[in-house]
């Protein structure tokens, strides 16, 4: 057991959520690499100090530069705006310091080309945070999924609804300016990712987009409100997706729906605790979907609750990908997701704008 030095450059939400984290996953999952939260860098001195104070970091920083040049810094988690993922993972790179980097993992597929590049030249751990993939329940249903529980795979339908836009007289802010921070930038990676989790490469798509409410108090909007997608799959299988900010009355809908030749699989992130599972066996009269509720039989649930049915949250979510990304510093292994299956999630959402800009039906591109 030793320790390890932690960055995380950004204090805010996420950032938070994986000081969190690396501060509680020693001792849920007894890693033989144990964080120590060394420093945090924010956009002002005054804020970096206010997370240093709350979070339990050593020192505070204004430039993330001088945290990923700092020598008692030995990792870095980027937890900044995406168009800044591009320059401070180079730089962490270039010093053969591993990182994590927040979804997605730059703000345009060049951006994603350019990390893989430096990753892999630099032979340093890394890392994208698709949390919600981690879920008890999620890993649950990928294993079932290749088992053949459920027989061939026929058709996916995924979704990542959300409402904090729903309101036309929701202010104006930063989500609302510049093509990254649209819904099929900021939500979509998620569904996509979970997509080629579950189901593998995605082979060929047809996507639109638009944007509902075009004015809000305080600017005009530039990006879009939802989209949509048709897919058909590298393994044959067909595909929709869809993706809103406007959804009224969805708070976390990260949903999806598999059918296969022999049962189907539910899950809903609203009930993260839970999957439906359908088996096509038995009298038809007894046949339905069964709600099992997660618990130690399921993967990474123990280390948290030994109850079943007490239930895992988001932030245990976020412990788990920290107990990965040590696990990928310990033993020099490469670990899902990768920089380089970030590149691919960004390679389907570039194929999406491609599609929804001119209508046509668009080959994802292996390049």
């Amino acid at each position: 057991m030793r320790e390890i030095g932690i960055g995380i450059i950004g204090g805010g939400y996420m950032g938070k959520a994986h000081a969190v984290a690396m501060s509680a996953v020693g001792a849920v999952f007894d890693t033989p690499l144990r964080p120590r939260l060394e420093m945090v860098a924010a956009s002002s001195p005054e804020s970096a100090e206010r997370y240093r104070a709350a979070y339990g970091f050593a020192r505070a920083t204004d430039d993330w530069r001088a945290l990923v040049e700092d020598p008692r810094v030995e990792a870095v988690v980027i937890a900044a705006p995406q168009e800044t993922h591009r320059e401070i993972a180079g730089a962490a790179f270039a010093r053969g310091k591993p990182v994590m980097c927040e979804k997605p993992l730059g703000a345009s597929v060049e951006d994603a080309r350019a990390m893989v590049a430096a990753a892999e030249a630099s032979g340093a751990a890394n890392m994208v945070a698709f949390n919600y993939i981690r879920t008890p329940a999620s890993q649950f249903a990928r294993q079932l999924i290749a088992e053949g529980a459920i027989g061939e795979v026929t058709w996916f339908r995924g979704e990542h609804t959300e409402d904090f836009l729903a309101d036309p007289e929701t202010p104006f802010n930063w989500r609302c300016a510049g093509e990254a921070n649209g819904t099929l930038g900021d939500l979509a990676p998620h569904m996509v990712n979970a997509a080629l989790a579950l189901l593998g490469p995605i082979a060929a798509l047809s996507a639109s987009m638009e944007t509902v409410h075009t004015e809000r108090p305080g600017g005009r909007v530039d990006n879009d409100d939802q989209a949509q997608l048709m897919c058909r799959f590298a393994r044959g299988t067909m595909g929709q997706m869809h993706f809103s900010r406007i959804a009224t009355g969805r708070k976390m809908g990260y949903a999806y729906e598999i059918t296969g030749t022999r049962g189907a699989i539910r899950f809903d992130q609203e009930d993260q605790n839970a999957i439906h599972l359908y088996r096509a066996e038995g009298p038809e009269a007894t046949r339905g979907f069964t709600r099992i509720l997660t618990g130690p039989a399921h993967p990474d649930y123990l280390p948290f609750c030994q109850g079943p049915g007490h239930g895992t949250g988001y932030q245990d979510q976020i412990i788990i990908e920290a107990r990965d990304f040590l696990r990928a510093i310990e033993t020099g292994e490469t670990v899902w997701p990768s920089f380089r299956d970030g590149l691919e999630v960004a390679r389907v959402i570039e194929t999406a704008r491609a599609s929804a800009r001119d209508g046509r039906w668009r080959d994802v591109e292996k390049h």
